[in-house]
C-alpha cells in the first residue's frame, strides 16, 4: 500500500465530517417557513355589469395568495399587502431548507458509500 494512500482515507473522511458540520450550521440558521407558493392574482367581481367581466386587462387587483397542498388539495390563503413580505421570507426559508436537505443527503450517501468501502478494506 503507498503512503498517499494510507494518509488519504483520513483526511476524506475528515473533509466530508467538516462539510457535515457546516451544513448543520446552516440548517440551523433557518427560520419560520412555509411550504407553498405566493401568487398574484386578478380577479372578477360579482357585479354583472362591470368591466371586469368582459375585458380580463380590467380586472381587479392584483392580489397576493399564499397556496399550499393539504391531502392532495389546493388551499388558498389571501394575503394583505402587510402580510406579503412575512409570506415571502418563509417560503423562501423553506426552499432554503429543502436545499440544505438535500445537500445533507448528498453528501451522507457519498460518505457512507467511501466508509462501506474503507471497512472492506484489508488492515
Amino acid at each position: 500500500m503507498s503512503p498517499s494512500r494510507a494518509v488519504k482515507p483520513p483526511a476524506l473522511r475528515d473533509r466530508y465530517t467538516q462539510r457535515f458540520q457546516e451544513l448543520k450550521r446552516e440548517l440551523a440558521q433557518v427560520q419560520y417557513f412555509l411550504k407553498g407558493t405566493l401568487l398574484q392574482r386578478m380577479m372578477k367581481c360579482g357585479k354583472p355589469n362591470c368591466a371586469c367581466r368582459r375585458d380580463p386587462a380590467k380586472r381587479h387587483g392584483p392580489y397576493c395568495e399564499w397556496t399550499y397542498k393539504v391531502k392532495g388539495k389546493t388551499v388558498n390563503v389571501k394575503l394583505r399587502p402587510e402580510q406579503v413580505p412575512i409570506y415571502k421570507a418563509a417560503v423562501q426559508q423553506y426552499r432554503k431548507l429543502k436545499s440544505i436537505l438535500r445537500r445533507l443527503e448528498r453528501l451522507s450517501r457519498t460518505a457512507l458509500a467511501h466508509q462501506a468501502r474503507q471497512a472492506r478494506l484489508p488492515t
